[in-house]
């Protein structure tokens, strides 16, 4: 295969000119999005050379600490974006979020640096933190699907809810079926991109793998592996986040409580 092509700051003023494309259609179909996409095109670009230099200084570390420091601030951002996703003001939902993510993501990833990457520390920057911040992304967007259908599933049919308790039901019987349609409804992305992955798409992980200079199939398995470790922190996550938001619409007495 050939050597990389690095892009310079020159490549990277040229890459301007494609959202100065975008831009110029927004307004020639009178969008009104020329605003928001010049503000995206310069959150990303400041955004992105700062991650990049910040990663760089930790890959010249190579120590734990600031490892797991940037790990926390990618986990707290996270769960503070889906915190503001659900609609639900209860007190404490925030670190129920941050924990469910957590736990999610830290089960997924153990098991895939101890039993498959088996890089030669636990805390090596080059895997931990691309493996966190890609299943982190996805665990954010099922939380905040899976929380939301089931807080408007809950708000929606409080009648029939309260209906189940008066025969005796217990809060979980009762919010039963929304809560596994919320689960399935927070898979359905992940679903559709693994049934078409390589023949629709070419994923983010294997496309950058490839331009990386990654022969094609090592890039494969890893995409692979990543498909899975999506799949699974998804489950988790959102199997966590609607337990603790069917809890916290019941009171101590089974009584349902919508905030």
């Amino acid at each position: 295969m050939g050597g990389v092509i690095e892009l310079d700051l020159l490549d990277l003023g040229w890459s301007l000119g494609i959202m100065a494309i975008a831009v110029v259609l927004s307004n020639w179909q009178r969008l009104g999005l020329e605003g928001q996409l010049i503000v995206a095109t310069g959150r990303s670009l400041l955004q992105l050379l700062a991650v990049g230099y910040v990663i760089a200084a930790i890959f010249e570390l190579n120590h734990p600490i600031p490892v797991l420091f940037i790990l926390g601030v990618m986990l707290t951002i996270a769960a503070q974006v889906t915190r503001n996703r659900i609609p639900h003001k209860g007190k404490g939902f925030f670190p129920l979020v941050w924990g469910s993510l957590l736990v999610s993501s830290g089960l997924t990833l153990s098991y895939a640096l101890s039993l498959i990457i088996q890089p030669d520390t636990w805390y090596s920057p080059q895997y931990l933190i691309p493996l966190t911040g890609m299943i982190l992304g996805n665990a954010m967007n099922s939380a905040s699907l899976s929380g939301e259908r089931l807080i408007n599933a809950i708000s929606h049919n409080q009648i029939e809810v309260e209906t189940y308790l008066c025969l005796g039901a217990t809060p979980k019987e009762a919010i039963a079926n929304y809560r596994k349609e919320a689960i399935r409804v927070s898979l359905i992305p992940t679903l559709n991109q693994m049934m078409v992955v390589g023949l629709v798409s070419l994923p983010g992980m294997f496309t950058g793998q490839v331009l990386g200079g990654t022969e094609p199939l090592n890039a494969a398995s890893y995409q692979i592996l990543i498909l899975f470790m999506i799949m699974l922190t998804n489950i988790l996550t959102a199997i966590l986040i609607t337990e603790g938001v069917y809890r916290s619409c019941f009171n101590e007495q089974a009584q349902l409580i919508i905030n």
